[in-house]
């Protein structure tokens, strides 16, 4: 891709239940993105691990809900890093648990809102994350982005979302695991998700093409945002949200590929990396071969006979 790639370290560990992805964004840099991304021909500039305000006094009426102050911090500084990364570059955002999204979408949208381009979303995922503060049973704000980003009600503790992306320029993809009250949700929102059944009756190439269509056609601003439990643990053991039946090896670099083949992609999110559970690094090795297949490397150039 030859990209200007800009790191961006989200060390988030406010939205969910299970410590260790604070450490993410230094397994990233540890399993070598940085020199992985140079040998592909792109320019970095890691600009290092944002840093929050001191958080403010905000409250939710729903008891369960926790670490709000801190995750709106996170989105504020979030949003302002993103915003000026997607300015001068490819923004790389290394998570964090999947609330980091909340912050680094709202920079995206309000960057594509300036430039007069419809964002587009591939969410690749093991849940719908649309559940919103007032729905939540667990608490756990990393459950939250999509319904945000969708401008869904329910976040009026949170900044406003700067331009919220409508449902069908989203694309839940690789899902598997939905609460009852998400898929009402979905539902009242005409949002269907791009699910395992799914992949499994059409394969990955159909789904994903057409989506990519959709964004080709509109001459939209991507953002993929990569969730570790959108692999199978078989493979990616490093999540504290591990869901059977996952993407496999094969598939997850083939969805990759196709991105960078689209050349659509505009920022991505690497999430809920947490190496406390990872087997010698291996997840993060993973994941940055991954961003390595999504940046251009290829185990042989492909020539289009139009055959």
């Amino acid at each position: 891709m030859n990209q200007h790639c800009i790191l961006v370290g989200a060390p988030v560990d406010s939205g969910q239940s299970n410590p260790g992805c604070l450490m993410g964004p230094a397994s990233y840099r540890v399993a070598g993105l940085a020199v992985t991304l140079a040998d592909l021909g792109c320019t970095v500039d890691d600009r290092g691990d944002v840093a929050p305000p001191v958080p403010e006094a905000a409250s939710s009426s729903n008891p369960a809900v926790h670490h709000l102050p801190e995750t709106i911090a996170w989105v504020n500084a979030l949003a302002a890093a993103a915003e000026a990364a997607m300015a001068a570059g490819f923004p790389i955002f290394l998570g964090g648990d999947h609330s980091l999204s909340l912050g680094s979408v709202a920079g995206v949208a309000a960057h594509a809102s300036k430039q007069g381009r419809p964002l587009f979303v591939l969410w690749l995922d093991a849940h719908s994350d649309f559940h919103t503060p007032m729905t939540t049973k667990s608490g756990n704000l990393h459950g939250t982005p999509v319904a945000y980003i969708a401008g869904c009600s329910g976040f009026d503790a949170f900044p406003p979302f700067p331009d919220p992306v409508p449902v069908e320029r989203i694309c839940l993809f690789g899902i598997r695991s939905v609460d009852p009250d998400e898929r009402a949700a979905l539902r009242d929102h005409a949002l269907t998700p791009v699910d395992m059944r799914e992949l499994d009756e059409r394969g990955f190439v159909a789904p994903l093409t057409g989506f990519l269509d959709q964004v080709r056609q509109a001459n939209g601003l991507l953002h993929v945002s990569l969730d570790v439990d959108f692999l199978d643990p078989s493979i990616a053991p490093a999540v504290g949200t591990m869901v059977p039946g996952g993407a496999t090896f094969r598939e997850a670099h083939l969805v990759m590929e196709m991105l960078h083949e689209s050349r659509l992609v505009s920022s991505l999110d690497l999430v809920e990396l947490n190496p406390f559970l990872d087997e010698r690094g291996r997840t993060a090795r993973l994941m940055v071969d991954l961003t390595a297949s999504l940046m251009g490397r290829k185990v042989f150039d492909r020539v289009n006979l139009g055959l």
